[in-house]
């Protein structure tokens, strides 16, 4: 220890002068590594404001899955904190028609799918055949091969494109000792994963139990007897008494649980009916964003509104509705709404899960069918489109075709897509080229008032003259000693209320 006699602080602070000598000789310019300090007071580490939908990227992209990690008990020590284990899956597929182009498509698509779920696509197969096996999806034969590709890549998971009867489930898991999904159980996941809102995730888990009631399994004790009233320790209580079966009590539960969802997206419905008819009420047009997934529908209604929704180049990123306010360049108000994508061989799960959401389409006044220029088969995107929108009762509604990613697309498929769909517009979301003209042709297309008009508005009644600019189409305005006025076309109720003030 220091005798507090000999110790003397000047002494003892001239020992740490060399301490930073090299940090202070240090040039801060070459210090400078990139990163931003974070100071409020620091120009360089202020953060601009984020979008809604940059705040949702960024906080899906907080929780990635990797590959090389496993969650297995013994290697739990390597897992990172908020990261999961990359699926390993095997993609097969069964050839029942069209050309090679098709099938390559479809096996790409569910490509696509596998990795948007968060999983490594290893290898992908397809057989040419009539119709699937009814046993196991594919031949007996092939069963065999995807076996031995299996063992080995080391795959954990077979993803079928095509939706398996729980029978051809359980066939091909007996035989490849994986786990096997298929198309409809691969797209729900996605939808769980991108369920944001509290509709979103109703509408999926309803989905997800609607599916999987049919396809339970019992092994062992699953299947055995439950006891009733008060014996085994309580183990009855909740059941229907002695003789029901595990399984069968697991299936009523899900019955239980499809019921109250069901309520509880009643309920949902209602209130978007009433903010759905408080707009009809004022008249308000409503223009639908629809079409294929990943097509750039969010992308559209960002550049057309400015409405900041997420973005993202993958499948089905965007679930949950979204309704912009917007106005024509004359000032009439209507309101543009994006809505989820769809896909070929939608799941039926869906639809019906998603048809309260779906509405907005069919009740729209007019659709903006997205189309995604870049992809080999556009044609088959806008068929695929227009099966669902009949299924959902919106093929009546007046239809506007956007060719979108014109900036990545062959102007030869644009010429093409152009001289199949005559009412079509070939637009670019990322660098803003047809924009003009798509906004262009939704004001021509909008529905017009119907009641031609004619009046003496008083200055007085400057509401009038705001509602007509607002939902109606004025034609011609002078202003005079006594009043404004104005000709034009309006809706009924407000034509009546201008006939008090004729000309």
């Amino acid at each position: 220890m220091t005798n507090a006699r000999d110790f003397s602080l000047d002494a003892e602070l001239a020992q740490t002068r060399d301490w930073d000598v090299e940090d202070d000789l240090q040039d801060p310019a070459d210090t400078d590594d990139g990163r931003d300090s974070g100071y409020a007071g620091d120009a360089d580490g202020e953060d601009p404001e984020l979008t809604t939908g940059q705040q949702d990227l960024a906080e899906r992209y907080a929780l990635r899955r990797v590959a090389g990690l496993s969650t297995e008990l013994e290697d739990i020590s390597e897992v990172e904190y908020r990261q999961l284990r990359l699926e390993r899956v095997v993609l097969v597929g069964v050839w029942t028609g069209g050309s090679v182009e098709d099938a390559e498509n479809s096996m790409a698509e569910l490509a696509a799918l596998a990795e948007t779920a968060g999983s490594e696509v290893l290898d992908a197969i397809y057989q040419r055949r009539d119709k699937p096996d009814p046993a196991t999806y594919v031949g007996r034969g092939k069963v065999d091969g995807l076996g031995e590709i299996v063992r080995a890549t080391g795959a954990d998971t077979v993803i079928c494109d095509g939706d398996l009867a729980p029978s051809q489930l359980r066939n091909l898991e007996d035989r490849l000792k994986v786990k096997v999904v298929d198309r409809t159980a691969l797209i729900l996941d996605i939808f769980a994963q991108h369920a944001k809102s509290k509709e979103g995730q109703a509408q999926v888990e309803l989905a997800q139990l609607t599916y999987m009631k049919q396809r339970l399994r019992g092994w062992g004790g699953n299947l055995s007897r439950q006891a009733g009233g008060r014996v085994a320790a309580g183990a009855g209580i909740g059941g229907r008494g002695p003789g029901e079966t595990k399984i069968e009590t697991d299936r009523r539960r899900i019955n239980t649980k499809i019921a109250r969802l069901r309520r509880e997206l009643a309920h949902m419905k209602g209130t978007r009916d009433t903010k759905r008819q408080e707009r009809r009420r004022r008249h308000v047009p409503g223009v639908a964003i629809a079409g294929y997934t990943n097509a750039g529908k969010s992308s559209l209604l960002n550049r057309l509104t400015g409405a900041g929704v997420l973005v993202e180049d993958a499948l089905f990123a965007t679930l949950d509705p979204t309704t912009r306010r917007t106005t024509t360049a004359d000032g009439r108000v209507y309101t543009m709404s994006d809505t989820v994508g769809f896909v070929r061989h939608l799941p039926h799960q869906l639809v019906e899960a998603f048809r309260s959401t779906l509405e907005e389409v069919a009740d729209s006044d007019l659709i903006l069918h997205v189309v995604d220029g870049s992809h080999p088969d556009p044609e088959g995107q806008i068929t695929a489109v227009r099966e669902v929108l009949a299924d959902i009762g919106a093929d009546k509604v007046p239809e506007i075709i956007v060719v979108n990613k014109a900036d990545a697309a062959d102007p030869l498929v644009l010429a093409r897509l152009k001289q199949r769909e005559p009412h079509s517009v070939v637009v670019s979301a990322k660098t803003g080229e047809g924009i003009d003209e798509v906004l262009a042709r939704v004001e021509g297309d909008l529905p017009r008032p119907g009641v031609e008009f004619a009046a003496l508005v008083p200055y007085s009644r400057g509401d009038l003259l705001d509602r007509l600019h607002q939902h109606g189409e004025i034609e011609s305005l002078e202003h005079t000693g006594d009043g404004t006025v104005v000709r034009g076309r309006a809706h009924a109720d407000l034509a009546g209320e201008l006939a008090a003030y004729p000309v």
